[in-house]
């Protein structure tokens, strides 16, 4: 018999706000976090206008010490799961650390140390490369240095999936618990990718936004819509077994009832154009909660605002929704941060958690020009107060990866 698992905990670090309650009140505010780079001079590049985490410094959340032989993508990681682990109030001291695991995923890893060090080995020689480049460059070290500094010594993984990664983190660490395997989990998705070769990298590829207006860059759903915006972060979450929270009274926020994963097996970039693969992953995650379409009250969309993601992926809506599609909300929460990559799923996840414990789901912000294609109801100009009993959150990653989240009101 597979185990209950609960949401207990909630930690985010956004171009919105540093922790949980500055970023949820900011997309109820409609906060648009994108801006012209400040990391690198955007005179040569297509694209002006990323999504940067403001005001950052790791020192005052965590040992500077510590701190200091970690790339930012893990400092977002560790400073957003101490906020989660704090929040569902788990003391390690009581816990059997073996039964406490790791789930936390990103999709590049450190591009920085990369672009740092290569140039030392290209002006200096071999000899000058930090001994350290590995260890700061590798994607997994996100779900270590989090292992480490709070001693989580369950299960560890890191769950790369491109732009999916953080949806899938959760989800197998879900899975994780179900199976008996841990009690505890602390999943989610961490990014830092707003390097010159990361935008350089997705500009070629003609992926993201060439807006220089902030408000009309990340606009999904919109027929002006362009490509993304790339934005950076962390989405962390502690689940835990119904059993284990309720033995030590903890607040639970929602309960996570089901988990889809597929493949489009189409296309290195492009999603399936019929939306069959991500159709398939909602509709796996419903009938694993043992729920019906007509049961979904919300679909916090991958919403990237590329021409092809949201076409396909209001196709994919239909077809795992029938003639409920009309009837769901459905918002991106990319309109506001941006594209998150690896931590996009993580975020989105707690913005899901949020839109249940509050009864809100947040507008998408910038969405002006109806899509004749996209014709589904993508909260236009304001938010909606409303029950959420049941939320579903997707994640598309390159590759064909299709992940999707069932979260309902416990």
């Amino acid at each position: 018999m597979s185990r209950r698992v609960v949401v207990t905990g909630l930690g985010a670090i956004t171009p919105i706000g540093n922790n949980v309650n500055e970023f949820w009140n900011a997309l109820k505010e409609k906060k648009v976090g994108i801006g012209p780079i400040t990391y690198f001079d955007t005179t040569d590049y297509k694209a002006k206008l990323a999504a940067e985490v403001k005001d950052f410094d790791a020192k005052k959340h965590m040992d500077p010490k510590a701190a200091k032989r970690m790339e930012q993508f893990c400092q977002f990681a560790v400073i957003a799961a101490k906020e989660a682990l704090e929040d569902a109030g788990i003391d390690m001291e009581k816990e059997d650390p073996f039964r406490v695991g790791v789930s936390v995923g990103s999709g590049i890893g450190s591009l920085q140390s990369i672009e740092r060090e290569y140039k030392k080995l290209l002006d200096k020689g071999p000899g000058r490369v930090n001994p350290l480049l590995v260890p700061l460059m590798i994607s997994n070290m996100a779900a270590g240095n989090v292992s480490i500094q709070f001693g989580l010594k369950g299960k560890c993984i890191n769950v790369v999936t491109a732009c999916a990664t953080g949806t899938h983190s959760i989800g197998e660490a879900f899975r994780s618990i179900q199976y008996g395997e841990a009690d505890v989990m602390v999943a989610g998705g961490t990014e830092s990718s707003i390097t010159p070769i990361g935008v350089a990298g997705f500009s070629a590829l003609t992926a993201l936004s060439t807006s220089e207006d902030p408000m009309r860059a990340s606009i999904p759903f919109d027929a002006e819509r362009n490509g993304f915006v790339m934005g950076e972060g962390a989405g962390i979450v502690v689940l835990e077994s119904l059993e284990h929270a309720q033995a030590r009274g903890a607040k639970i926020y929602a309960e996570l009832a089901g988990y889809g994963a597929t493949c489009d097996a189409y296309h290195i970039t492009s999603p399936a154009e019929d939306g069959s693969g991500a159709a398939k992953a909602m509709e796996v995650a419903i009938a694993d909660a043992g729920l019906k379409p007509e049961d979904v009250d919300y679909i916090n969309a991958h919403g990237t605002s590329t021409h092809h993601n949201d076409l396909f992926e209001t196709k994919a809506i239909k077809l795992a929704l029938g003639d409920h599609a009309r009837k769901v909300k459905i918002n991106s929460t990319k309109s506001m941060i941006g594209h998150l990559l690896g931590a996009a799923g993580g975020v989105e996840f707690i913005t899901c958690v949020k839109s249940i414990e509050e009864g809100f789901v947040h507008a998408t912000a910038g969405l002006t020009v109806d899509d004749p294609e996209c014709d589904l109801d993508y909260v236009k100009g304001e938010g909606v107060a409303m029950e959420v009993n049941c939320a579903i959150s997707n994640s598309l990653g390159f590759g064909g990866h299709n992940a999707t989240l069932l979260v309902k009101k416990f």
